[in-house]
């Protein structure tokens, strides 16, 4: 039995006064233009013509006042706009350059003098833009501020931390995971996966992670905005805020950029911590080689004149970064288990047959007896006996470099490592807009994504190890694709309606270097490198004085590995406004599908090993981890085991809302609405890969068997 799990998110009657107001819908795609048309004594001008051009390219739409002088155009693409306003007996009243900007409104009221319709009054005065009757709190970013302001690796979403109420998360995604380099904020306190990403309208959020899919090129959107707090009732599935996006559309005129930003080591700075000793094989250079190249451009223009219009947009990232990182390895003497330059006391945990524990007492079944801690006795001088050392483990160590710093003794750093993380991506969108009639509007977008990432370890390719500053060690590559098309249709003066398709799919592949090699095998350590998926390096973990990690995972260098994730999403959107006297009602669906699939590696499914102190402590305390390493004991193991490798789960998603925004009078509006999000119950893509937990008993079942439906 499968529980329907329903969420009812209401906005009811949020209140805005504000002077002046007029009315402005939360639009996901489209910004709107309002205003009150009087005379020059104030009274209202009823059934007065405005006509709205688009300066860039060409496109007019009209629309009248009402009886109250109120007029109202919704359904505009981001960009700059002539008013003009005509009424019988009066002369022409034209505002220029009026920007509209996408869910919000500009308010633009005329004042019709008598007169000829054929005389022109031109208005200059600067357009007010109106939000703050909805109440919403919300940062809007402008074409020029996105182009302009210095965004470090030109990452979108770094504008959402200059929105008031934000914060970077202390931690972040592995970049493995998250190329696209979408950032983890915090919005009013509020978890960053509660924030909703939407590019041309479209859901834009990956559901697993909570990050944005496609990450837009600057030269690609057109303006974006931030929403913090009280967002209308057709935005949802947000808990902390709304981030909009949109893209450039063509004009009548051809517009283009071009850009290149180029770096390398020459002028980059020294890291203090780990770039304090020459790189190994050098006597001053301390930087690693790096090259850094980012260019790409933009091109926008018509098909047909006021009719048709494309734009498209490319850009490349090609990299190759040097990092280094200081560690400490065991020395030539520790590897020949002399350990006594650590200062620490090393104690025997199995019984022997003399006192210099050559010789270990074996049971029934040949196996070592252990001995408690407290009954342990010393190994002598602190050297473990070259017949007790673990074969496996010394050739593991013949694939870890000795130390390279000259001079260090003792505890020290003596080891440096250093190597390049090639990271390459390329994407590009395609818009066009068709504007069929004066009424009817429709626009194309398809946005594409490509990642490729690979870097060693500290130890190289094969061993593995701690990353070099890069926060990955391995083998990634990702593929974000996007679309989404819709059209706008007004029906009559008082109806409109709009509809939208989108989809996404993200799709990510992590490995560790090796795939397909049996180090751990050939070393002599049997059960890890099995088939093809346990492949590579384990992770070794050895824990106190002159230990060291090396091999593949999380907490090794953020490998999770091997990886493979897939999530995609089909969408339909569609919105009716209807214009009544001084209300504007807004109701619409939202019907979403999803598809997602992700095979982790949270323990990496070569295994991960654990060696610690206690295994080679005594009475008086002591151990060391190196030690229980050399002795081949394992204090603790994992890995990460599915039988399975395609278990994707499905979900239907349905949204609906309503909402109203009323012109009580020209200086009070009322805005409410109801917005309901269904969630179905998830179902799997086969029996046994997923299971259900029976709420009332606890248990979990698995889908497919015994009667349980998928």
């Amino acid at each position: 039995m499968r529980i329907k799990s329903l969420s009812l998110l209401a906005g009811l009657v949020l209140l805005g006064v504000a002077y002046p107001v007029g009315r402005t819908l939360g639009q996901a795609v489209y910004g709107s233009i309002i205003g009150t048309v009087t005379d020059s004594s104030g009274a209202a001008v009823p059934n007065a013509k405005v006509t709205i051009t688009s300066v860039d390219k060409g496109v007019s739409v009209t629309t009248t006042s009402n009886e109250s002088g109120n007029y109202e155009q919704q359904h505009l693409i981001a960009g700059t706009y002539d008013v003009k306003v005509e009424a019988p007996g009066f002369q022409a009243s034209v505002q220029k350059a009026v920007q509209v900007n996408v869910d919000a409104a500009v308010q633009v009221n005329a004042t019709l003098q008598l007169g000829q319709v054929t005389q022109t009054v031109e208005v200059t005065a600067a357009v007010p833009m109106l939000k703050t009757e909805r109440t919403d709190v919300a940062t809007q970013f402008s074409e020029k501020q996105v182009e302009d302001l210095p965004v470090f690796n030109r990452n979108f979403t770094d504008f959402e931390l200059l929105t008031p109420g934000t914060q970077l998360l202390g931690w972040q995604h592995a970049s493995s995971e998250n190329p696209q380099e979408s950032r983890q904020i915090m919005v009013n306190g509020q978890h960053f996966s509660g924030t909703a990403f939407q590019l041309d309208g479209t859901d834009n959020r990956d559901p697993i992670l909570g990050i944005i899919v496609i990450n837009p090129n600057l030269d690609a959107v057109t303006e974006a905005k931030v929403t913090t707090a009280d967002y209308d009732a057709e935005f949802g599935q947000a808990t902390a805020g709304v981030v909009t996006a949109q893209t450039k559309s063509g004009s009548n005129g051809l517009h283009g950029s071009a850009f290149w930003f180029r770096r390398d080591n020459n002028l980059t700075a020294r890291d203090p911590f780990s770039q304090t000793v020459p790189l190994f094989g050098t006597k001053d250079r301390f930087i690693p080689d790096t090259l850094w190249n980012q260019f790409g451009g933009s091109l926008g223009g018509p098909i047909r004149k006021d009719k048709t219009f494309i734009f498209g947009d490319y850009q490349g990232t090609y990299q190759s970064s040097g990092g280094s990182v200081l560690l400490r390895v065991p020395n030539d003497a520790e590897r020949g288990g002399n350990l006594s330059d650590l200062g620490v006391n090393i104690f025997d945990p199995y019984q022997t047959t003399d006192a210099t524990h050559s010789t270990l007492v074996l049971d029934s079944n040949g196996n070592p007896i252990p001995v408690n801690p407290g009954q342990r006795t010393q190994f002598p001088s602190n050297t473990i006996p070259a017949s007790r050392l673990s074969i496996p483990a010394e050739n593991l160590l013949k694939l870890i470099s000795g130390p390279n710093i000259p001079g260090s003794t003792g505890t020290a750093q003596n080891f440096s490592g250093s190597g390049q993380q090639v990271f390459n991506s390329d994407g590009f969108d395609v818009r066009a807009d068709q504007y069929q009639t004066e009424k009817l509007h429709l626009f194309g977008r398809y946005s594409f994504a490509r990642f490729k990432k690979s870097a060693p370890g500290a130890f190289g390719v094969e061993a593995g190890g701690p990353d070099l500053g890069f926060g990955f060690g391995g083998q990634a590559s990702a593929r974000n694709q996007s679309i989404a098309s819709g059209f706008d249709y007004t029906l009559n003066p008082a109806w409109l309606t709009d509809f939208r398709f989108g989809f996404y799919r993200y799709r990510v592949f992590v490995n560790p270097n090796g795939l397909g090699t049996t180090p751990a095998k050939d070393a002599g350590v049997p059960g890890l490198n099995l088939d093809t998926i346990t492949s590579g390096m384990p992770a070794f973990f050895i824990d106190g004085t002159g230990g060291f990690n090396f091999g593949y995972s999380l907490g090794n260098n953020q490998c999770n590995c091997p990886l493979d994730e897939e999530e995609q999403q089909w969408q339909w959107v569609n919105n009716w406004t209807n214009i009544r006297g001084n209300h504007t009602l807004k109701f619409g669906a939202d019907i979403r599908y999803a598809q997602n699939l992700r095979v982790p590696s949270d323990r990496h499914r070569a295994g991960e090993l654990t060696f610690h102190n206690e295994g080679t402590e005594g009475p008086t305390g002591g151990g060391l981890g190196l030690a229980t390493f050399l002795l081949g004991d394992v204090n603790f193991f994992s890995r990460y085991i599915s039988k399975s490798t395609d278990a994707a789960e499905r979900q239907k998603r349905w949204f609906f809302y309503g909402q109203d925004t009323w012109r009580v009078t020209p200086k009070l509006s009322v805005n409410y609405g109801l917005r309901w999000e269904i969630y179905f119950p998830q179902t799997v893509t086969g029996p046994s890969k997923g299971g259900f937990v029976q709420p009332k008993t606890g248990e979990v079942w698995v889908a497919g068997t015994n009667g349980i439906g998928l």
